[in-house]
């Protein structure tokens, strides 16, 4: 029996050995043909690598005669564009890519980039949502099904996952985001990574992915999209790159800079970001690509006085591919030409470039991803709309059940369904939708017709209009104000009704891109209509659906249940339903912290103390301490909030040492009782907090989670391991590493309510 297991571990070690050899030859002869291909290009040819060009017509159709589109035509032919954006449909980018590989003199295939933000077809939750979970498996396998439609839709290249560190709900992309924390946000995107990219790029099923934005764009100042961003370099380092380091780490493919300028200088002009830290310390072997016309928006920010200066900056600074600024195309060859930038600047871009395409199998056949037969049986698949279902179930948060007021029973109830939210088939999918079909998500009231048995009654209204005119991406939106038109009926259905399943909260065009808000509470007549309902029936369930925290606490006041369902993508219906009726325990956690109003924000819990964090108990009343007048500093739901069906009890914390040294571990303990009478779900979460260093430190840190199943009355003890490693920070000098001193403890059910104790790291 010994001998056997020797053999199997002397297989699995020449095995690892073998791929280990495998890869390095395969990367070795990759970057012998990369050569080989860069020695024999023009200098033109080499600025064409660099050009992402967006699509401006049907490929499979004519060319538009104005002369912008007869432009690009031309430079694809030519072999004067690396890259395409929004290009679609297989046919569509297969007649791309013949344009560039049978008409350019060295036939360099396209890279085909789309937003596939959250799904193509099928949509899964919105990444908020998806990072509500606390599962890396929901983020894998929606990023998996997201790769395996693009991919046979022709697209090869996704500008996902967003791994922006998020602490301000005014900003509307929070909900493109892994929410406030850099450790949760870690987990989930190189699980995104992973599932996009496989374990083979040139797996025709897998995308190469995207790591935005590099920096900090989360941090716009006010929650106001593009705006400038102003950080310290220990709040970079510390909170908004740790999810970049761990993409980079995970072999993404390509990173996108960000809109916005870190220290007076704009991220595609930052050698600090791209050479030094991105292609220096990490050594990081893809390539940056620019946001929408972005390079040229240098000349804008006051940081390059004209196209030219703006290409050096840029190029220079580690910026590799130009996203529809033509700044490269316009700056690139003067500036070589005239010895200003040197060649190997340019062949380094080049390179990384062409690497990412040798990677995807596009020299061995630049058709590989435009299967059109594919392309009918993969989209909207019975089995895609699985992994949507379970991943949108997964992501809801029961923030409130009074009185146990759910799970709903399916039998013999009269359930009215009001709320324009619910009716809706388009809301759900989201903003950032890809090619989702309009109108193709299963609705709320869908969801819970399909749930009940015969016996029980569903009605359904509007209650209230929240939007009108076009719901568009590139549209601004337009609230319904002082439409109460259909109250009456609303109020009539909730009097004949034993509960009222109420839905709240945002359009999907509300959030996203562009769509920064100064109030983040509900809007148009949501709230006037709510008060009407109570009045009538307080047996009522809000479901919240939104791409952002927002400033509820009418509805904690007030409402017995509130359900967050974010926006769920195309199986949102159903997934709403299993919760409501208990066919599925909730075991979301928040991603983010609920503020009670939005003058709180930005509010997040891994905050610094400040000198005078609390009043003094001795001088009641008194104003010197850092408070708000007219509301406590906490929010309505702190971060990693969520409830189940069932209740959990934490006891006997305990750790193994009360003194550790830099080269020991530490073994943190707690019992975690499931106290009610249903099998249930927690993500119990470990935090630490650094009392003493060489910069000021936050309160508490995220540095562990572990999500466990409990039946009734059972009790099991979860333990965690704490070594050097998670008590390093970025210290005052940047150098990472830990700090002799006290440290705090804590485990608990959310950020908030925790168990405590303390140890000492000692040299």
């Amino acid at each position: 029996m010994k001998s056997k297991r020797s053999l199997v571990l002397l297989v699995l070690i020449l095995t690892g050995y073998m791929n280990s050899i495998g890869a390095e030859i395969k990367n070795g002869r990759t970057a012998e043909k990369v050569d080989s291909l860069l020695s024999k290009m023009t200098l033109a040819e080499k600025i064409g690598q660099l050009n992402l060009y967006a699509g401006g017509w049907e490929f499979t159709g004519p060319v538009p005669a104005d002369a912008n589109n007869q432009q690009k035509y031309e430079m694809i032919k030519s072999g004067g564009v690396g890259a395409m954006l929004n290009v679609l449909t297989a046919d569509g980018t297969r007649e791309a890519q013949k344009l560039a590989v049978e008409n350019s003199r060295l036939g360099i295939p396209l890279l085909i980039g789309y937003d596939v933000i959250h799904g193509y077809q099928t949509m899964m939750p919105i990444p908020l949502g998806q990072a509500a979970s606390w599962e890396a498996e929901v983020a894998r396998q929606g990023a998996q099904v997201a790769a395996r439609e693009a991919s046979a839709s022709g697209v090869n290249w996704t500008f996902a996952p967003m791994m922006d560190i998020v602490r301000d709900a005014r900003w509307g992309r929070m909900m493109e985001s892994p929410g406030e924390d850099p450790y949760l946000a870690s987990y989930m995107s190189k699980a995104w990574v992973e599932g996009f990219q496989g374990g083979d790029l040139s797996n025709p099923e897998t995308i190469a992915a995207c790591a935005k934005h590099f920096a900090a764009y989360g941090f716009a100042e006010a929650g106001r999209d593009y705006n400038t961003v102003d950080i310290s370099m220990q709040t970079l380092y510390n909170m908004v790159l740790p999810p970049f380091k761990t993409a980079s780490d995970a072999g993404v493919a390509s990173f996108m800079n960000s809109f916005n300028e870190i220290g007076g200088v704009p991220a595609n002009g930052s050698e600090m970001l791209q050479r030094k830290l991105l292609k220096g310390e990490w050594n990081y072997q893809g390539f940056v690509v620019s946001d929408w016309g972005s390079i040229g928006e240098m000349i804008t920010h006051g940081y390059a006085a004209d196209t030219l200066e703006a290409g050096y900056k840029a190029l220079t600074a580690g910026s590799d591919m130009d996203m529809e600024a033509r700044v490269y195309e316009n700056s690139l060859e003067a500036l070589v030409t005239s010895e200003k930038i040197d060649m190997s600047v340019l062949d380094d871009a080049v390179r990384r470039v062409l690497t990412i395409k040798y990677d995807l199998g596009l020299f061995d056949d630049p058709y590989r991803y435009c299967d059109a037969d594919r392309e009918k049986k993969e989209l909207l698949s019975k089995e895609n709309l699985r992994i949507a279902r379970e991943a949108a179930r997964k992501s809801i948060v029961l923030l409130k059940n009074e009185n146990n007021l759910l799970p709903l029973s399916k039998k013999g109830q009269t359930i009215a369904v009001i709320g324009s939210l619910a009716g809706s088939k388009d809301v759900p999918l989201g903003s950032w939708r890809a090619q989702a079909i309009t109108n193709s998500a299963v609705s709320l009231v869908e969801g819970i017709q399909n749930a009940v048995d015969k016996k029980t009654q569903v009605t359904f209204t509007n209650g209230y209009n929240l939007t009108q005119g076009n719901r568009e991406f590139i549209r601004e939106l337009n609230i319904v104000e002082g439409d109460q038109s259909d109250f009456s009926n609303a109020i009539e259905l909730a009097k004949k009704s034993d509960v009222v399943v109420l839905a709240l909260g945002e359009d999907c065009w509300q959030s996203g891109e562009g769509r920064s808000q100064t109030d983040i509470g509900l809007k148009g007549d949501q709230m006037d209509l709510m008060y009407e309902l109570l009045k009538v029936n307080k047996n009522i369930v809000v479901t919240l659906m939104n791409g952002r925290s927002l400033a509820i606490p009418e509805l904690d006041e007030n409402i017995p249940a509130i359900l967050e369902v974010w926006h769920l993508g195309s199986e949102a219906g159903n997934a709403i339903a299993d919760v409501l009726f208990g066919d599925y325990n909730p075991s979301g956690k928040l991603p983010v912290s609920f503020p009670r109003n939005v003058g709180q924000c930005p509010i997040y819990y891994n905050h610094k103390n400040g000198g005078r964090p609390v009043t003094n108990p001795h001088d009641a009343g008194m104003v010197f301490w850092s408070h708000y007048t007219d509301s406590p500093n906490s929010p309505l739901y702190p971060f990693g909030y969520g409830l189940s069906y069932t209740s959990f009890e934490y006891s006997d914390l305990s750790i193994s040492t009360t003194e550790m040294g830099t080269s020991d571990r530490l073994t943190a303990s707690v019992k975690v009782k499931n106290t009610g009478d249903k099998t249930g779900q927690e993500t119990v979460q470990l935090y630490i907090r650094d009392y003493v260093g060489s910069v000021t430190r936050p309160v508490k840190e995220l540095k562990g989670f572990e999500k466990v199943q409990l039946e009734p009355g059972e009790e099991r003890v979860v333990k965690f391991t704490i070594s050097n490693e998670t008590l390093s920070y970025y210290r005052a000098d940047l150098s990472f590493g830990s700090e002799p001193g006290k440290f705090a403890v804590m485990i608990g059910g959310n950020s908030q309510k925790t168990l405590t104790t303390d140890f000492r790291l000692v040299d």
